[in-house]
């Protein structure tokens, strides 16, 4: 099935997908995860005028999807309903569906008709209008990482690995870029593409990342950041969902094997003027100083925004020495150990690939930190600092927060979140997050049985 054209309106995109029984309709929640409902295709065309009912609670559920009392949304509320519309570019076929399904992404509109402040959507929409205000255009791409896993009971390994504490063979051990391991999976690989096609996703590059069953898929780089993350939540659906079919689990998990590569996602950008002309370089490709302030800014709240980047317990475990996670908030001319790398080149190549977020974070608010950032960077002129000397192996530029507990802490106390991202967003985030802290707090982990019950 073709992909509906760009120019298409929502009922012309509705139809390319086909003879449906069913709409699957969904927004994206705090954590990144989809929630929304099937209805009768014979719904669609009332809900493409009319808008959908979900509550406004819907978007801060702790990552169990319960209510968070503290975020004010759902208790003493009444727990009122917001009306959710499509974004006509997410209207597509679901080919992994049993029966003919169409999928439509929803945002929210709040009592005053206007984005409703908790949707991460929103969120984002608000920082590409800030820059807008400023007169320039993020062009915008995310690489994402992620592990095939063996669908089966007991501990989890990756697809060709053995079980933990035996060891990998040498076939399996790194491995990166490794066109043979490719083949291995050409099947799932090769659907994952035509499903992406259909959908009108820009999945381009393949590639075998350092660990067995790590793969990366990069999606095309385009000029509107929203398009960007919607197109990210859709491709990880695409690869949970291909993956079922070969009987296989895909984890977007940080670091979901101790003693393997964590996965990442990787986001490039760069800015526009009004004209189209590119921002962070001249003609010849001469940086300007306009880039340099945005890695200021970028370097500057990083630490603020950790938790942005890192927003669950596990996404700690990917920030070790010697990795590619950065464990501070460094840049460095083309230094893929840096938390910020400089990629030079002809002057629309010229461009940032922030490498700090892990792929179990929401793209919407990823994008939304950094673009937040570059603003912050580019109204204070702000000096980045000296960049990263690779050479060196010593953490480089302002420490980050590697703990969740600290991250959080610094993130609901942040003045620049309040600012760029609004108060009532910092609250509603910390809310969320906090009371995902403390239901983790409250389960013991197997290994501190068997580390601390009979030894202390």
């Amino acid at each position: 099935m073709k992909p509906a054209s760009p120019q298409l309106s929502f009922e012309d995109r509705l139809a390319a997908c086909g003879p449906i029984e069913r709409v699957e309709l969904f927004v994206i929640d705090v954590n990144g995860v989809a929630r929304g409902k099937w209805v009768p295709a014979a719904k669609a065309a009332t809900i493409l005028r009319e808008g959908l009912p979900m509550p406004r609670s819907v978007f801060a559920l702790d990552i169990w999807g319960s209510d968070v009392g503290a975020a004010g949304l759902a208790f003493g509320t009444g727990d009122p309903d917001g009306l959710c519309f499509p974004i006509a570019s997410s209207i597509a076929p679901m080919p992994w569906a049993s029966v003919p399904t169409a999928q439509m992404l929803l945002s929210m509109r709040g009592p005053d008709g206007e984005g409703y402040f908790a949707d991460p959507r929103v969120i984002l929409q608000k920082q590409v209008a800030e820059l807008a205000a400023r007169g320039f255009n993020a062009v915008t791409a995310v690489e994402l990482e992620f592990y095939l896993v063996v669908d089966q009971p007991g501990v989890p390994r990756p697809v060709r690995a053995t079980l933990p504490g035996e060891g990998l063979s040498p076939i399996e051990a790194g491995q990166v870029l490794a066109i043979d391991m490719l083949a291995e999976q050409e099947a799932f690989l090769n659907e994952v593409l035509a499903t992406c096609r259909a959908q009108a996703l820009p999945a381009e590059a393949v590639m075998r990342e350092n660990s067995p069953g790590q793969f990366e898929i990069n999606l095309g780089h385009g000029a509107d950041a929203c398009l960007a993350a919607d197109q990210a939540v859709l491709f990880k659906r695409v690869v949970k969902a291909v993956a079922r079919k070969y009987g296989m689990r895909a984890s977007f998990m940080a670091k979901p094997f101790g003693e393997l590569a964590g996965s990442g996602m990787h986001v490039h950008v760069s800015l526009l003027d009004t004209a189209g002309a590119p921002v962070f370089a001249g003609a010849d490709g001469t940086p300007t100083p306009a880039l340099l302030h945005a890695v200021g800014g970028l370097v500057t709240s990083m630490p603020d925004a950790m938790l942005l980047f890192a927003p669950h317990a596990n996404s700690y475990r990917r920030f070790r020495r010697n990795s590619h996670a950065p464990i501070s908030a460094s840049w460095g001319w083309g230094d893929r150990s840096a938390a910020v790398r400089v990629i030079e080149g002809t002057s629309s190549a010229v461009r940032l690939e922030h490498r700090l977020a892990g792929a179990d974070a929401n793209p919407y608010l990823v994008l939304a930190a950094i673009l937040a950032g570059i603003v912050d960077g580019l109204d204070g002129s702000i000096d980045p600092g000296t960049p990263q000397d690779a050479a060196s192996t010593m953490p480089q530029g302002a420490r980050l927060p590697l703990d969740w507990r600290s991250a959080i802490d610094r993130f609901e106390h942040s003045a620049f979140m309040a600012v760029r991202l609004g108060g009532d967003v910092r609250a509603m985030i910390s809310a969320c997050k906090w009371q995902d802290f403390d239901g983790l707090l409250a389960r013991v982990p197997d290994t501190e049985y068997a580390t601390y019950l009979g030894t202390v």
